[in-house]
Order: structure tokens, then sequence, then C-alpha cells
């Protein structure tokens, strides 16, 4: 296997082989902070369809104790989809 490599990528291959494991390592912390970035925002955004639909449920309520024409409720995701 040694006659394959020119004598000068040797040292080369050798000095970049040595480094791998931090390359590897620099890597696996950006992609572990990137997952978990996109995780804390799936949270808030989940927590804030909550709260929107609270107000939406609150909105309605109060449109009904009033008598007033309510707007039909926005479909949720799944429905959308579902057609």
């Amino acid at each position: 296997m040694d006659g394959l490599v020119h004598p000068s990528m040797t040292e080369l291959y050798a000095l970049a082989l040595h480094d791998a494991p931090y390359v590897i390592a620099a890597y696996a912390i950006i992609w572990l902070g990137l997952v978990g970035y996109i995780v804390v925002l799936m949270r808030r955004m989940m927590g804030l369809d909550r709260e929107v639909q609270i107000l939406q449920d609150a909105v309605d309520s109060v449109d009904v104790k009033l008598g007033k024409a309510t707007v039909p409720a926005a479909k949720s995701k799944g429905e959308d989809q579902a057609k």
C-alpha cells in the first residue's frame, strides 16, 4: 500500500489524520448545538400555538355571550393537509 501513495503525500495524510478527531468533535458540537436550537424554537412555537388557541377560544366565548356573529375558527394544520 505504501508504494501506491507518493512519499510527500504520506506526511500530509499523517497530519490530516492526526487532527481528524478534533474536526469530528467540532462538527459534532456544531450539529448538537443546531439540533438543540431547533428543539428550543419548536417548543416556543408550540407554546405560542397553545396561547393563540386559548386567546381564540376566549374571543369566541365572548362573542357568543355578546351575541355577535363569530368568524369560523381557523383550521388546524392536520385538517388542511387531510384534504
